[in-house]
């Protein structure tokens, strides 16, 4: 799902910096994503701790992503319904994911990829599916049909298959966030796309503010902000990706019982 934040830029982020900020901007996850380090305590350069990070970023999408035809998500997909023997950071994400649509009760399902593909939003004139081809679609999520024993996953049930793009993001974030002190960075902001990350030192009382966007407004506009200090804040929106037909508007969150845009008014 595609998650949009904006960051409020300048003299908010720099009160009791001690050096000038070093920032950097890649395009991975599909997405322009950016890293900042504002203090550091580190034999390396900010600068090359930055390009070291984004390469991590880009090692795991090519883990991950479904898009990419050789990575370990593609080949559990293609599998046919056969184990398929995975890294152990990806047997992690998927124990995750699952733990998160037990949670859930399935409100969550990495399962979804059917009806995603189905609805195809990024399509250049995306259009409303057949009511039966939902229908199938429908009937080929559930995340229990996902099977996994230490690293070797197997997908159960005709046509079931993986999207991690709910959560993949934010797990790229928490290994860039590790690499970062690890490497004695004591103040930074990761952006993958939206998906915010604040590290901060911990006697740092102002931490960072995060702008929110408006719902449906142009791109910029706030709705609010958030203190973050330490930790992750992410949205995502129905005014993010859609299309209307027929006067109906239809949005990229789905509805994992349906297949269908979700409807709860928000």
């Amino acid at each position: 799902m595609k998650k949009i934040l904006y960051i409020l830029l300048g003299a908010l982020f720099l009160a009791g910096c001690s050096s000038e900020p070093v920032s950097d901007t890649d395009f991975l996850l599909n997405t322009v994503s950016s890293i900042t380090i504002y203090e550091e305590n580190s034999s390396k350069k900010p600068a090359e701790i930055i390009d070291e990070c984004f390469s991590l970023c880009r090692d795991y999408e090519n883990m991950l992503s479904k898009t990419v035809k050789t990575s370990e998500i593609s080949a559990i997909n293609s599998a046919d319904g056969n184990s398929v023997d995975v890294s152990a950071d990806t047997a992690e994400l998927l124990n995750l994911a699952v733990m998160y649509s037990e949670i859930s009760a399935g409100k969550f399902d990495i399962t979804i990829s059917p009806a995603a593909e189905l609805w195809n939003f990024t399509a250049e004139e995306p259009k409303v599916p057949a009511d039966e081809e939902i229908k199938k679609a429908a009937e080929k999520i559930n995340y229990k049909n996902i099977e996994i024993n230490e690293t070797s996953v197997t997908l159960k049930g005709d046509g079931t298959t993986i999207d991690l793009g709910g959560i993949a993001k934010g797990y790229i974030a928490d290994k860039a966030k590790d690499f970062i002190v690890e490497n004695k960075v004591e103040k930074a902001i990761i952006n993958l796309g939206g998906n915010i990350y604040a590290i901060c030192p911990e006697d740092d009382e102002k931490g960072f503010t995060i702008g929110i966007q408006k719902p449906f407004a142009p791109s910029g506009t706030l709705y609010g902000t958030v203190k973050l200090k330490n930790g992750s804040v992410v949205t995502s929106g129905v005014y993010e990706r859609g299309f209307e037909e027929n006067g109906v508007r239809y949005h990229h969150i789905l509805d994992t019982k349906t297949a269908r845009p979700i409807e709860n008014n928000l």
